[in-house]
């Protein structure tokens, strides 16, 4: 049982796709950081300096104790974030959509290649047998 999972484990598909696996973490990383740090602070600028990141809608603001600590911490939904890992969407969907568009044009399908002449049919062979077969 052991040999058939080291065997399962080792086939071309499953090796493949834990490098897949990997290499979109890292690209989701990339990503991340790229509209974190290059695209939301463009959006801030002509938004007039708004940062989708802290948007949010408070439930219950925090509850502030006697000592100046935070006694409830406040509960908000961060719509901001929700918008920013939409924008990621859409970054990476468009980049998977050039890659496999560049994909594509790379790896042309090979157009069919003309099928070869299939040669006389069984009627025409026959007729030719009854032609040679009257000639006699």
């Amino acid at each position: 049982m052991l040999k058939e999972f080291r065997d399962f484990i080792m086939t071309g598909n499953v090796v493949d796709l834990a490098v897949a696996v990997i290499l979109a973490g890292a690209v989701g990383l990339v990503v991340t950081g790229f509209t974190n740090d290059m695209i939301m602070p463009i959006v801030g600028h002509f938004t007039g300096g708004i940062d989708f990141a802290d948007m949010k809608y408070v439930l219950d603001p925090a509850v502030i104790g006697p000592d100046g600590a935070v006694a409830n911490p406040e509960n908000a939904i961060m719509y901001g974030k929700w918008i920013n890992a939409l924008i990621n969407l859409i970054i990476v969907g468009f980049v998977l959509f050039m890659i496999v568009k560049a994909y594509g044009k790379v790896r042309k399908k090979k157009e069919a290649a003309p099928a070869p002449d299939p040669g006389p049919s069984e009627v025409d062979l026959l007729k030719e047998i009854r032609d040679e077969l009257r000639k006699k």
